[in-house]
Formats: structure tokens, C-alpha cells, sequence
């Protein structure tokens, strides 16, 4: 048996203890843990910023993309955002021990109820948010639920320091510091280990980052899997559209940061207001230094545009670019939608109740919306404190995952002594 084969190991043991302790552990002691981690990260605040300062350096020399580096730089602000958001979730309503349904069938008489309990140790592999160091401890913990956490090589050091002030808000609220673990090696065989199930003590892998990662994860884990895959995200203005409104939520749904997985990359005009919306638009997102790839007639109206390719229509960009295509209705912006999109975030900007309502109905994404921005997909703006990911598939969680999605339930069936005919 290897060294790292015996580490792994280990980790899913102490996460299974852990989250025993946990699934007992009260509202309010999980609380402290958690308002805790927030002090502690606002006081290791210079020292989370070092080790940050490391990691994009060596992203820097390693030419990491500038959208990789958005993701994973952090500065005072996005620290402060993490300890707040830590105490947005003790702020949340605790999940555990929720009664979901209760009721007596008539044929037995016997009291039957549906209860939330959590899920037991949850893997979490991603990529160079150093922040879901934070948000996946909080909410897993919350949930009742242990976690092993597996960061990308470039937010190593990032990660470390903030897991370090996880760690210190469990040991203040007296829980075993196993609740919240990473795996503290570089090596790739590392997720490997984790998607075999440790030996049976994960019970469900979370993956959080680019397509390559989530396919491989989806191919091999033994566990089930709540999939994030990528944020191929559409607008739709419909013919009916506010001309400011739509200029407006474009250029934030794409440009207010591309590196975020609810960032816009394609829009869809409706062609009964492409002479008077499209340019507007292109100007708009050009005067923020975003590439237009669009077809022939986007190509005609607007400067510098880049045709499109087949490519384009099905591609996460996060960076500074965006494919615009003309489409005849809203039957075709959903049909676009539903064949070249990934299911994540798709919006519609429309005054017009009866498209809406068909585009909410037929458009077949964990998340619609109407006349908003698709910036607002992510668990905190959802009011649920944070989120682990923005799950794409169907089974179980699909959306932001947050802390209910991180729970499971049970039956408890209570009787007054009856015995089955």
C-alpha cells in the first residue's frame, strides 16, 4: 500500500468520525464553529494575503490565463466577503432535524415522518477558488456533513492559510478538527483515491471547476456526484425588450466578471429589434473591451466583430468575449438554448408575460430568469450564505447547492405496538 494510498485513507477515516460527531452536534454549537472561523479569518487576514500573493505568483510565471488569475486572486474586500458569508451561514436555518412530512396511514395507524438528516462526508474537488475552501467547510458543516477538500495546486497556499481559520473555529466550539480536512499533497493521484470513496467513508464527491475535471470525475467516482459543469450561459432579448435594460444587464451579465461560471456567453436577439438593440448592445460590450464573435448579419452592423464558429456557440469563454446571434422567436432562442447550452443560468429579457412564461417553462436549465442579470446565479444572492457549486444535472440537488441540498432524510415510524397481518 503507498504512502499517499495510506494518507487518503486516514483522511476518510477522521472525516467519518467527525461527521458522527457533527450529525449530534447542536444548532448553536455549530454556529459558534462558524462565527469563530469568520474571527479568525478576519485576523489572519495579512497572513491569508501572503499566501495568496505566492499562488499568483506562481500562476504569473506559470502564464495562467487572466480569467484563472481573477478566480483566484483574493484582496482585503473578497476576504471580508468570505468571513461574511461564513456568518451568513450561521445565520441560516439548520437543516438537520427537520420534519419534511408527517402523517398515519389509515390501514395501521402507525405515525410515519420524513426527517432531514445530513449526508456523512462530502469530497470536494476544485480548482483555483481559494474561497470554496471556506464556503464548503461552512455549508457541509452546517448540513451536519464532514468534508475532505481537494484545491487545485495554484491556491494551495491560499487554501492552506484558510483552512487553517476553519480548523480554528472548530477547535473554539470544542469539534473535532476533522470535521473540515484537506488533502495537503499536489499529487493528481490524489483525486483519484478520493473518487474511489475511501474505503466507503465519502458519500458523496462534489466537483467544482473546468469541463476536463468534471468528466473525469463523472467517469470515475464510485460515489454519487453532484455535477457542476461549465456556465454556458444565454441571453434572450426578446422583441419586446427595454432597449437600457437589456444594454445594461448585458454588459453586467458579461463583463462584471468573466471568470464566474453564471457569466454570460451568448446572447440571442430576437430580429424584429435588431435594428434598434444590437448595435447599442455591441457598443456597449465593446466599451468594455469585450470581443464580439458574432454571425453574418452581427458581423454587418457592428466594427471589428469576429465570425462566429460552430465552436462559439457551444463555449465557456470567462474572459472578455461573447458570441451574438440573431434568431427568429423565442421558439428558436429555446431551442438554441436547450441544444447548445449546458443547463446552468439562461435568461430572458422580455416585457411580454406569454414569452416568459414559455421560455420559464420550456428552457430546460437549473436556473431561468427574467430580466436580471445571469451574474445573480450563485447561492449568496439566493439568500442561502453560500453555495459548494451551481449543480447542472437532475438527481438530488440542481442549482446552488447550499445547505439543505447537503442533507438527505430518513423515515421514522413510531407505533403503539402493532404487528403486521
Amino acid at each position: 500500500m503507498s504512502n499517499l494510498h495510506q494518507q487518503m485513507l486516514s483522511l476518510g477515516q477522521t472525516a467519518s468520525k467527525a461527521a458522527a460527531a457533527l450529525s449530534i452536534a447542536s444548532t448553536d454549537i455549530k454556529n459558534q464553529a462558524l462565527i469563530a472561523a469568520a474571527k479568525a479569518i478576519r485576523a489572519e487576514l495579512p497572513t491569508i494575503l501572503a499566501a495568496n500573493k505566492k499562488d499568483v505568483a506562481n500562476a504569473h510565471n506559470n502564464n495562467i490565463s487572466a480569467a484563472f488569475i481573477d478566480r483566484l486572486m483574493l484582496d482585503e474586500d473578497r476576504i471580508e466577503a468570505i468571513a461574511t458569508s461564513l456568518e451568513a451561514v450561521a445565520k441560516l436555518a439548520d437543516p438537520v432535524g427537520t420534519i419534511l412530512a408527517e402523517w398515519t396511514p389509515e390501514q395501521n395507524g402507525l405515525n410515519i415522518k420524513r426527517k432531514r438528516v445530513p449526508l456523512g462526508v462530502i469530497g470536494v474537488i476544485y480548482e483555483s477558488r481559494p474561497n470554496v475552501t471556506a464556503d464548503a467547510g461552512a455549508l457541509c458543516l452546517k448540513a451536519g456533513n464532514a468534508t475532505i477538500l481537494r484545491g487545485g495546486s495554484d491556491s494551495i497556499n491560499s487554501s492552506t492559510a484558510i483552512l487553517n481559520c476553519m480548523q480554528t473555529g472548530l477547535k473554539a466550539a470544542g469539534l473535532p478538527i476533522g470535521a473540515i480536512q484537506m488533502v495537503n499533497t499536489t499529487d493528481r493521484a490524489a483525486v483519484g483515491h478520493m473518487l474511489t470513496g475511501l474505503g466507503g467513508t465519502i458519500d458523496v464527491i462534489v466537483p467544482r471547476g473546468g469541463k476536463s475535471l468534471v468528466a473525469r470525475v463523472q467517469s470515475e467516482a464510485r460515489v454519487p456526484v453532484f455535477s457542476h459543469l461549465e456556465g454556458i450561459c444565454h441571453i434572450y432579448i426578446d422583441q419586446s425588450a427595454k432597449l437600457d435594460m437589456a444594454v445594461d444587464i448585458c454588459f453586467n451579465a458579461k463583463l462584471r466578471r468573466t471568470g464566474i461560471c453564471g457569466s454570460a456567453e451568448t446572447l440571442l436577439i430576437d430580429e424584429n429589434i435588431k435594428h434598434t438593440h444590437l448595435l447599442p448592445i455591441i457598443e456597449k460590450l465593446q466599451s468594455g473591451g469585450c470581443e464580439i464573435r458574432g454571425d453574418e448579419y452581427v458581423q454587418s452592423v457592428g466594427k471589428n466583430i469576429v465570425p462566429a464558429t460552430d465552436a462559439d456557440w457551444t463555449t465557456e469563454y470567462l474572459d472578455k468575449i461573447i458570441s451574438i446571434k440573431i434568431v427568429a422567436n423565442v421558439g428558436e432562442a429555446i431551442d438554441h438554448v436547450n441544444t447548445k447550452g449546458s443547463h446552468h443560468t439562461d435568461a430572458i429579457i422580455s416585457e411580454t408575460s406569454e414569452h416568459v412564461a414559455r421560455f420559464f417553462n420550456e428552457v430546460d436549465s437549473a436556473i431561468v430568469m427574467h430580466n436580471a442579470s445571469t451574474q445573480y446565479a450563485d447561492g449568496g444572492e439566493f439568500g442561502m450564505g453560500a453555495e459548494i457549486g451551481i449543480a447542472t444535472g437532475k438527481m438530488h440537488a440542481r442549482g446552488p447547492v447550499g445547505v439543505e441540498q447537503l442533507t438527505s432524510f430518513k423515515y421514522v415510524v413510531s407505533g403503539t405496538g402493532q404487528t403486521r397481518p
